[in-house]
């Protein structure tokens, strides 16, 4: 029997950017063009295999920011919403090198993506965990602060009955 998981009120994956995403394809280009010499079929069929494995590779092994029910999930790690304050708006690139700067506390939980320029950041209040803060790229961040919002309402309404830990997963 299956359980089914609730659906997401918020869910992206933090794919990089376009230049980076070319990048991995002209790895297969750069193989195609050393291989071409030596055996022009195998240099197109590794060229292309290349380059759709590391395209392919880059968009899966990105890492995905998701609230789900009473969970944050941001990379590999989770933390109930009722332990979170309110989320702060990290709307552009000079904000978000501000927080990345001398303001960055060592002990924050950063899922950074370069290519993009918002992002939210939220403080923790859990005297177990010595993490202040996390601070997660989004490209659409009032979206991820007002789900974070809403389901830090729900939370309060229902009564907390999630642990008090953030957990990294395997």
């Amino acid at each position: 029997m299956r359980s089914v998981s609730p659906t997401p009120d918020y869910r992206e994956r933090l794919v990089p950017g376009p230049g980076l995403l070319a990048a991995a394809a002209c790895a297969g280009l750069l193989i195609l063009v050393v291989l071409l010499p030596v055996a022009p079929v195998a240099a197109i069929v590794a060229g292309v295999v290349v380059a759709v494995a590391g395209v392919a590779w880059m968009v899966l092994a990105a890492p995905v920011v998701e609230v789900v029910g009473a969970q944050w999930r941001a990379g590999r790690a989770h933390v109930p919403v009722s332990l979170l304050g309110d989320p702060v708006v990290v709307a552009d690139r000079a904000h978000r090198d501000r927080e990345l700067g001398a303001r960055l506390d060592a002990r924050a939980h950063v899922v950074l993506v370069s290519s993009i320029a918002t992002g939210v950041r939220v403080a923790l209040d859990d005297p177990q965990d010595p993490t202040p803060y996390w601070l997660v790229s989004t490209r659409r961040p009032q979206q991820l602060a007002a789900a974070l919002r809403a389901a830090g309402a729900r939370t309060d309404q229902a009564g907390p009955d999630e642990p008090r830990a953030v957990t990294p997963e395997a």
